[in-house]
């Protein structure tokens, strides 16, 4: 199981390789090794080249499988199961499929020992605000349905949680050191915020709590990506 990063900026930093190229991404892969400590495979470029995609980025670096399963408990056991032998370092569900569901992931990745992925529950979207969250029934503000799905997805098994910048010091302050904490939403100075709602810069994610973070198209959209993830590690205190 991979473990939290130790201090300094580069080892804390995930490149989201959000593509539908494989090429482009083994690519990006290949420019950011030993820049980073983590390289991302999500939705798009999981969904365009499967476990592939998983293989290709992991000859460069761990990889953060972020698919965020959300089915009942049996499916979400099935389909980590089927994740396992791609060896990810971390994969990602949704913290609202409830106790039930983490605790099946977790019984699950039980079985590849030592080598088991770090659970990460997804809490609230960083896209997502009050006014979104409204739309889809909850009242409560994005801190504390954050607060609330984090305290349940520890409880049921989950070895970390993804949440903005903008509630990490909070769960650290409510959770204390042992979840690891995977901050996406992460833009640095004078960057475009693009769809995202709650963001903070890198430095002041890590300064509240974050373990790691995630930045996509600062990174993968620069015209030199490793010359932008080495200034963003630098920028990082420690």
């Amino acid at each position: 199981m991979i473990a939290k990063p130790a201090e300094g900026g580069a080892p804390r930093i995930i490149p989201a390789l959000d593509t539908g190229d494989l090429a482009k991404a083994e690519a990006l892969a290949a420019s950011l090794a030993g820049r980073c400590g983590v390289l991302k495979v999500g939705l798009e470029l999981f969904c365009a080249a499967g476990s592939p995609a998983v293989t290709a980025v992991a000859r460069h670096a761990p990889v953060f499988l972020d698919l965020k399963l959300h089915d009942i408990p049996n499916t979400v056991a099935g389909a980590l199961r089927s994740l396992l032998p791609l060896r990810p370092a971390m994969v990602t569900l949704h913290a609202g499929g409830g106790p039930a569901m983490i605790a099946a992931a977790r019984a699950e990745a039980e079985k590849a020992g030592t080598a088991r992925p770090l659970l990460l529950a997804v809490t609230v979207l960083t896209s997502m605000d009050a006014a979104a969250l409204a739309a889809t029934g909850v009242a409560d503000t994005p801190a504390q349905q954050v607060l609330r799905l984090a305290k349940m997805a520890v409880a049921a098994g989950a070895d970390g949680l993804v949440c903005s910048p903008q509630e990490a010091a909070l769960l650290r302050a409510e959770l204390g050191p042992g979840p690891a904490l995977v901050v996406p939403g992460v833009r640095p100075v004078g960057s475009a915020v693009g769809d995202q709602a709650r963001v903070a810069t890198p430095a002041e994610a890590v300064a509240a709590g974050a373990d790691w973070i995630v930045v996509g198209r600062p990174i993968t959209g620069a015209p030199d990506p490793a010359a932008a993830a080495m200034a963003i590690a630098a920028a990082i205190p420690g």
